[in-house]
């Protein structure tokens, strides 16, 4: 089926969504419907486009992680996941209710994203957009190297050389295996990518809050709101570019351009010991408003202190069997530094550079009229280097190309990305690349230098332009 099939009540059904989602194919009498409001929903309970659906006795076919958001309205991260939606999709839950305070400031099908989706799909077939021969042979790869170097740390002591090639190997988890996995992008097959989604937890995360946060992160990337990593290192680092004089602000900010990267050396710490670990409600998701009380999210916590446990002992108890403790510690710290410096640096370049769009739905809220979510997504993200970058960084140099495609595993990125760069001049949207990581890297300086400030620098020659 072609990425635009069934355009006619794609675009109808933006214009009355509850109903004509009721109308389409309902499998209870609408005026039987009760209807409540988004906070009311239970844990079973996800709403769409205003429509109210019951999860109990549903076989999703990616599997049983879309319970995480049990309790919340999920539009976005449903629109997000399913490139190919049609109303008929939908039909496979049972509707049980609607909500009345159901409003979105994304339209999903609009000239652009249907353009992208017909081009990028003549490329790579439906069905076929999981992980290929070579994602695998990549990621069972860096699964063997963090195998060999984990039981060498356990059975034979650590070391400053081991310290540093541990924690790249846990990074290159992050980012190559677990990444993919979590998006179910990996494989077609759920268990895989639930297999493998536990790389998270063998790495000082989990697979669950990660999810939770990231999820709900790409549902809503820099929205002023609702996106969690725009929030998550305040108030120490402010990602977002306030104006000067706004509240949130202090005066080390100012000096955020030269401390913000070593400060990021600490992710791993913060993760590790985190307490959030106990209750799998990610603080991120949950200060933007994601509900995560449901007991499906409550059956899985007692696995994921197991997780966390014994990554305790592999990583930080094990060196004490062969060091004393200031050197076992040393080592320890400098691994968990390598880890998140390598992470959390590359992340920090997707979304945090010069032009990039930090408020996306700002003329929504001054106009009414609903953002191109596929636009924003663009806007809100850059690209860099090409494929040996992707090998490296499990393909998240094409930050685009991934905010547009979430479920689409990376290994495609470098073959979509000259389409989606050409559809995006047809349009004139604003396609950020850079030639190199360094490039990216100093306009992301450059932009949390003058966030920090609260100013924006100009005649900066690194500004994705290229």
């Amino acid at each position: 089926m072609p990425p635009n099939a069934d355009i006619s009540r794609l675009r109808n059904r933006f214009n009355n969504p509850i109903d004509d989602a009721i109308d389409d194919g309902a499998n209870t009498d609408e005026a039987t419907f009760p209807v409540k409001s988004i906070k009311q929903l239970k844990g079973n309970e996800i709403a769409i486009e205003g429509v109210v659906y019951d999860l109990n006795g549903f076989v999703h076919p990616g599997g049983d992680s879309i319970k995480i958001f049990g309790g919340n309205e999920v539009t976005a991260q449903y629109k997000m996941m399913h490139p190919h939606h049609t109303a008929r999709n939908l039909e496979k839950m049972k509707r049980i209710g609607r909500v009345s305070d159901y409003k979105t400031e994304y339209v999903f099908d609009s000239e652009f994203s249907r353009e992208m989706k017909k081009e990028v799909f003549k490329i790579v077939r439906r069905g076929r957009e999981f992980g290929t021969p070579g994602y695998f042979f990549r990621a069972f790869f860096y699964i063997g190297l963090l195998a060999f170097l984990q039981f060498i740390w356990v059975s034979k002591g650590s070391s400053i050389p081991l310290a540093i090639i541990l924690g790249v190997s846990q990074a290159w988890i992050g980012l190559n295996v677990q990444h993919d996995a979590n998006h179910g992008a990996a494989s077609r097959r759920a268990w895989i990518n639930d297999l493998l989604g536990f790389g998270a937890d063998f790495i000082g995360g989990d697979k669950w809050t990660w999810m939770e946060q990231h999820h709900t992160h790409h549902a809503y990337c820099n929205h002023n709101e609702k996106d969690p990593d725009s929030f998550s290192a305040e108030p120490f680092v402010l990602f977002n570019s306030y104006p000067a004089g706004h509240p949130v602000r202090r005066a080390y900010h100012k000096l955020q351009g030269f401390y913000f990267l070593p400060l990021l050396g600490t992710y791993w710490l913060s993760s590790v010991f985190n307490p959030q670990i106990m209750d799998l409600r990610q603080r991120g998701a949950l200060g933007v408003g994601i509900v995560m009380e449901n007991d499906w999210i409550k059956s899985r916590r007692k696995y994921a202190v197991a997780l966390r446990l014994f990554y305790i002992y592999c990583n930080i108890i094990a060196p004490l069997r062969f060091h004393d403790p200031l050197t076992a510690l040393s080592h320890t710290l400098l691994m968990g530094f390598t880890s998140s410096w390598t992470l959390a640096v590359l992340f920090s370049l997707s979304h945090n550079f010069e032009n990039s769009d930090r408020d996306p739905t700002e003329s929504y809220r001054k106009t009414g009229k609903q953002v191109c979510w596929y636009k924003a997504q663009v806007e809100t993200s850059s690209t860099y280097g090409g494929r040996v970058a992707g090998y490296l960084t499990g393909g998240l140099n094409f930050q685009i190309e991934h905010h547009l495609f979430p479920r689409m595993s990376s290994a495609w990125y470098p073959y979509i990305a000259p389409t989606v760069r050409r559809v995006c001049e047809k349009h004139g949207v604003k396609y950020s690349y850079y030639p190199t990581i360094v490039s990216n890297l100093i306009s992301t300086i450059k932009y949390m230098h003058g966030a920090g400030w609260g100013t924006t620098i100009v005649n900066n020659p690194y500004m994705g332009d290229n």
